[in-house]
């Protein structure tokens, strides 16, 4: 009896050491979330108290401040967790800030087809880390807990990983239009939005009844996109590392820097053209390890995968941070014919026509859509009382 029951938590304990670490203190959490609610809190109440187009300065000062709070929080998983913790923290906040450059420029196409002010955007994009924090917060726990159940979703998230490399690395940039997303038509069609907008106000009251205003579509259209987003650089800090802490931190930590760095890079994002072939790149490896490395555990495939070479969390790091700078390096040493083009704005190469412009009146303030599916008119008003 004694022998089985040896035998039975021996092989708990080899499952258990698979399986992703979701049991960091409650401290951690408590200390990490009042971090997080004071930065936003101060950035809300302090910096955005009056609306203003953010300047260059003031980006690239926020840029500086959340990558220097990331590393900070870095060296404190450094001397709590170890150095092998550390790293994939390190990993993972490049990977899901590296992203997020690219997710930017949708949300740039996005603000200039509605003809969102730039004083306004910051707000959207305030409300928009708010809600994907709640998102990420779901997503990662979800994602763990399966893992913790379902081992064998690792391979799962591989391959959803190596199709959104390859897919990067050989689908033309195609034409993004706010107006075809499942998000738009959905908000367009049950919900009673104004034609115009009221100043940073997303519902307003005119004729005594309650509206939305254009900014909540926007704030809809810029959380959905988000969550698309999410379904690739989750499984990719998965591949990186199967701690929840360490997983949910450096996420958060990286969409926290966001608004910052949408100033910063906005416009430089033209010039950012071999990118999106590192990015490709490195999800393509992430996939490939996260697949050798599950395939390694199995009776079945681990004689396929033992002549192959083990890559290190310190070796991942190398190697994702050296594409990352390689790529950068070479979009700013090597620029394209068409520069001059790119950098007449994302928004012709969105493909944004005279059609569904921001220009075109976007139907009633009744609350039906109407047969328009073009976006409200960039007008702002006085009138109506603002929420």
């Amino acid at each position: 009896m004694q022998q089985q029951m040896d035998v039975a938590a021996g092989k708990a304990a080899e499952i258990a050491a698979g399986m992703p670490d979701i049991s960091a203190p409650f401290w951690a959490w408590l200390v990490f979330g009042g971090l997080v609610a004071i930065m936003l809190a101060v950035d809300l109440l302090v910096f955005e108290k009056k609306p203003h187009a953010r300047t260059l300065r003031e980006a690239a000062v926020w840029s500086a401040v959340w990558i220097a709070l990331a590393l900070l929080f870095n060296v404190g998983v450094y001397f709590w967790e170890g150095r092998e913790r550390a790293i994939e923290f390190l990993t993972a906040y490049l990977v899901e800030k590296s992203l997020s450059v690219d997710n930017l420029f949708v949300f740039l196409v996005i603000f200039r087809f509605f003809g969102v002010e730039d004083r306004y955007q910051p707000r959207v994009l305030f409300w928009g880390i708010i809600g994907a924090i709640a998102m990420r917060a779901i997503l990662i726990f979800a994602g763990v807990s399966l893992l913790y159940y379902f081992d064998w979703l690792l391979y799962f998230f591989g391959a959803i990983l190596l199709y959104t490399g390859f897919k990067l690395m050989f689908s033309r940039d195609e034409s993004y239009r706010p107006s075809e997303t499942l998000a738009y038509k959905l908000v367009r069609r049950y919900a009673r939005i104004t034609e115009h907008f009221h100043g940073e106000h997303f519902f307003a009251r005119e004729g005594g009844r309650l509206v939305a205003t254009p900014m909540l579509l926007v704030l809809v259209i810029v959380e959905a996109t988000d969550l698309v987003f999410a379904a690739d650089s989750i499984p990719a800090c998965l591949g990186i590392s199967r701690d929840g802490f360490v997983v949910f931190t450096s996420n958060i930590f990286a969409i926290l820097g966001l608004r910052a760095l949408y100033f910063l890079l906005s416009g430089l994002m033209g010039r950012l053209r071999f990118l999106k072939p590192a990015l490709s790149i490195v999800l393509v490896f992430i996939g490939v390890k996260m697949i050798v490395e599950e395939a390694s555990k199995s009776d079945t495939l681990g004689s396929l995968t033992s002549r192959l070479p083990h890559i290190s969390t310190s070796m991942s790091l190398a190697v994702i941070g050296g594409i990352l700078t390689l790529a950068a390096a070479l979009s700013f040493l090597v620029p394209s014919k068409g520069t001059a083009s790119e950098e007449a704005g994302p928004q012709d190469k969105a493909g944004t026509s005279a059609e569904d412009s921001p220009s075109k009146t976007a139907g009633s303030s009744d609350g039906a859509a109407g047969d328009s599916d073009t976006p409200a008119a960039p007008r702002d008003t006085g009138g109506g009382e603002k929420t």
